[in-house]
């Protein structure tokens, strides 16, 4: 996020599109209630009627995988107007007029015709944010999840700029991050391409840098691979083993017929958790691992907030705490760290990270703080890009509507997308343990709209079969007018009648993020 969760509450205006924050991230969800209570106006863009339309000004039924589209009309409609900061463009920026003369060719009526919405509401959308003082974009991962989903968010920085909403307190574009410590998670380079502190590992000075630190002299300056690639190799035989930590890839990843049949090829799989999940019950090692209860450290949250973790119990059995387990595994492999504790490794974090050199445990005790966090005088970052860019200049990246990889047609003519529900995190791996929860939300199924209810003779609560071109499921019906006729919905949190049975591994060419949010389904009576 570029701003912080608090700012929410004074933003004039709340832009929320691709992310059904009530539910998939609750807290921010009531900070959003609070903003509209207090007089803040909301827009609202999604492909079901969630909970937070509402309370909103502007409600964008949109079809699944037409948010370039959206954004580029709101674009067309605040340049016709002149409602944009020419003076915010002027002296903080680059490339406007190439992005101004993509949108001014793309008109609203254009983009309402493929958005599936009213063009006095796209019109009207566009008026709000312009005219907002204090503007702020949420989104998560129904921006994401598509194989244009670097244009998507491409497009929300140019809105952004555009009206001069980024680097001011309760504005910017805020992507809200899917589980608890992605953020850190990225911070250490838990990515294919970085160092720790998003250090190019194609860069030679990165290289020598960490050599260095960690006396080492062969790291290499070839980018990695990611997940959909690693999952490809594997399948190929290009990749031999996988070592999987927290993660439950046998339910999260897509096309997972693809998937299962690409683990079941590797010679050898490590799984690192803390329960026996799907991806588990196939390795051929487990490394029993601590919760962050029974653990020591740090978690970085959404609004890049470095936070404690102190441990409140023991851990069960021979689980332990993931730092220890890779610290046996190195030393077995012929590297002996010095590292003795979580508070010591932060000593190393802050040594080459520049954006956690201000960090220390005394710093953190009672309250995090947000990096950038520069130095031990620094208080921490509320806000990014105050004054001028990290970069300088702001750029402008126009992008053009080039819609999904797959689109609905005779054969299977029902548009699905995927999410969450309250009730249950990510694969079920820890919520599935508890019977409360399973009570409420204990089975997969799939949101139907009345009308195509009607069509296809199916009851409210009766068992059907959903097909795509990669597999099919059994789930159950549940009827609902939030979806439109043409658009179901299944939260992908079930390893039983598992949406991601049926969705499309198309990518991103940029990020490599399949295409989640959108597939071509057929839904018959059983």
């Amino acid at each position: 996020m570029t701003n912080s969760i608090e700012e929410t509450l004074h933003n004039d205006v709340l832009f929320v599109t691709g992310t059904n924050t009530t539910e998939n991230h609750p807290v921010i969800g009531t900070f959003m209630k609070r903003a509209v209570k207090n007089g803040a106006k909301l827009i609202v863009a999604d492909p079901r009627r969630i909970e937070l339309a509402e309370f909103a000004d502007v409600f964008l039924q949109i079809n699944p995988g037409t948010n370039v589209a959206m954004l580029n009309g709101m674009m067309h409609y605040i340049i016709k107007h002149d409602l944009y900061d020419h003076e915010y463009i002027e002296e903080r920026t680059e490339n406007f007029e190439h992005t101004k003369a993509i949108v001014e060719k793309f008109t609203t009526e254009e983009a309402a015709l493929i958005c599936g919405v009213a063009v006095e509401d796209l019109e009207l959308a566009a008026r709000i944010y312009a005219e907002g003082d204090k503007a702020s974009i949420y989104y998560a991962m129904g921006m994401t999840q598509h194989s244009q989903g670097t244009d998507h968010v491409k497009a929300t920085a140019n809105l952004a700029m555009m009206c001069g909403n980024v680097g001011k307190e309760s504005g910017g574009v805020n992507p809200l991050r899917g589980q608890n410590n992605v953020q850190g998670a990225c911070d250490m380079g838990a990515l294919p391409n970085v160092y720790p502190g998003y250090q190019k590992v194609i860069d030679p000075k990165s290289k020598e840098k960490f050599e260095k630190i960690w006396h080492v002299d062969n790291l290499s300056q070839k980018n990695g691979l990611t997940i959909p690639k690693i999952m490809d190799g594997a399948y190929d035989g290009s990749v031999r083993m996988i070592y999987v930590m927290g993660e439950n890839p046998m339910v999260s990843d897509p096309d997972l017929n693809h998937i299962e049949e690409a683990l079941d090829r590797l010679e050898f799989l490590v799984v690192q958790d803390i329960f026996l999940s799907e991806t588990a019950q196939k390795a051929d090692v487990v490394l029993p691992a601590a919760c962050f209860a029974e653990k020591e450290g740090t978690f970085t949250n959404t609004e890049r907030r470095i936070q404690r973790v102190r441990k409140a119990v023991e851990a069960p059995g021979e689980a332990k705490a993931d730092w220890v387990i890779f610290d046996e595994l190195m030393k077995r492999l012929g590297y002996h760290s010095s590292m003795l504790s979580p508070e010591e490794i932060m000593t190393e974090i802050t040594a080459v990270t520049p954006q956690y050199a201000g960090i220390d445990y005394k710093r953190i005790e009672s309250r995090g703080l947000q990096w950038p966090c520069t130095d031990k005088q620094h208080p921490g970052t509320p806000y990014l890009h105050k004054d001028k860019f990290a970069k300088g200049i702001g750029t402008f990246h126009p992008v053009t509507y080039i819609a999904p990889a797959e689109n609905a047609d005779t054969e299977y003519p029902l548009t699905l997308t995927t999410g969450r529900v309250l009730y249950h995190y990510h694969t079920r791996t820890m919520t599935d343990k508890t019977e409360a929860l399973n009570e409420i939300v204990g089975k997969s199924y799939i949101e139907i709209s009345p009308g195509k209810a009607l069509d296809l003779n199916i009851s409210d609560g009766e068992r059907v079969k959903v097909s795509s071109r990669r597999g099919c499921i059994e789930v159950l019906a549940k009827i609902t007018d939030i979806v439109s006729d043409h658009v179901v919905f299944i939260p992908f949190h079930f390893a039983e009648g598992a949406a991601n049975r049926l969705t499309n591994a198309a990518l991103d060419p940029i990020t490599d993020i399949p295409e989640y949010k959108v597939c071509a389904v057929k839904v018959e009576k059983l």
